[in-house]
């Protein structure tokens, strides 16, 4: 069986649109023209950050990416002095009299934070809990008051006034993901949190098909294939996500390897992808030999319908 690909002259980076994810952009950009913050959080892969970039270019304001860290303090945020300039003039317009004048100032940068604010942009604030609360209490002036206050900057202002265009639009992994802080009741409470789930499988092979330039019949075949190794995992580790599917597709295609689950190298392939998320996500006395097996029966399972 050999690999069918067709070509497709398009961003892989975009956001494939169904009717469901239409609406739910088209819902969210009427709570950020009404001054709301949206919150779009869920497990990884689901295509959080994906959504957020679509809805942040649909109010057609440059965007800011902005991702959490537990480093991330009010310098990365406001901004900070650089270094320092030095100017010298020397008067020597008069012959006999020799002047100079030297002067040193501090150099100042804005932060990342502050440059979208004073200008109205559209910040994307990927990831945010994985920022430390006290960081984060930044936005509570901003949501609140309209003001970005300067604390600690040695700026002659105590604050700047939000520019009218700005919103912000975060995203999130649930709290039970390591390196993840667990997010104020303040902030949480002014912003509109929408929960991103795992497309269905329709849903799923449209986007491999579409951004790894795959036939649909065999877009389906993986995407099943990962579909069912994630209902074997617990729900709190959530097992493979779309993120899988498209590098087994890409490899398989980049690697000439025919998606055919009886193939011997496209079940290795599987096993490299999958078999870490699947064992984490099992209860198994050997995790790892269990979800080595769970791969190879899925593989075998798998039907390519020509599509």
């Amino acid at each position: 069986m050999t690999v069918l690909t067709k070509r497709i002259n398009k961003d892989s980076r975009a956001l494939i649109q169904d009717d469901e994810t239409k609406e739910l952009l088209s819902r969210s950009l009427q709570y950020l023209k009404a001054g709301y913050p949206v919150h779009f959080t869920g497990p990884s892969g689901a295509g959080k950050t994906s959504l957020a970039l679509a809805l942040a270019k649909k109010r057609k304001r440059p965007v800011m990416l902005m991702h959490g860290n537990h480093e991330l303090n009010n310098k990365d945020l406001i901004g900070d002095f650089t270094g320092y300039t030095s100017k010298k003039v020397v008067d020597q317009y008069i012959r006999s009299v020799y002047k100079k004048d030297e002067s040193v100032t501090e150099t100042w940068r804005d932060g990342r934070l502050l440059e979208a604010v004073k200008n109205g942009y559209t910040l994307v604030y990927d990831e945010f809990t994985r920022s430390k609360p006290t960081t984060n209490n930044i936005f509570l002036s901003i949501l609140e008051e309209g003001v970005i206050p300067l604390y600690g900057s040695k700026l002659t202002e105590p604050f700047i006034k939000v520019h009218p265009d700005f919103a912000i639009i975060f995203t999130s992994n649930p709290a039970e993901y390591a390196g993840v802080y667990e997010t104020q009741d303040a902030l949480l409470d002014r912003l509109i949190t929408i929960n991103i789930d795992f497309k269905n499988a329709e849903q799923e092979a449209m986007i491999v098909s579409e951004k790894a330039n795959l036939v649909i019949g065999e877009a389906k075949a993986i995407t099943n294939l990962v579909s069912q190794l994630r209902d074997q995992c617990t729900k709190e580790m959530n097992g493979p996500s779309l993120r899988a599917s498209l590098m087994i597709a890409r490899l398989a295609i980049e690697s000439d390897t025919p998606i055919d689950g009886k193939d011997s190298a496209f079940q290795r392939l599987c096993i490299d992808i999958l078999a870490h998320s699947v064992s984490r996500g099992i209860e198994a006395d050997n995790p790892k030999e269990k979800a080595n097996k769970l791969i190879i029966d899925a593989c075998k399972k798998m039907k390519v319908t020509e599509e």
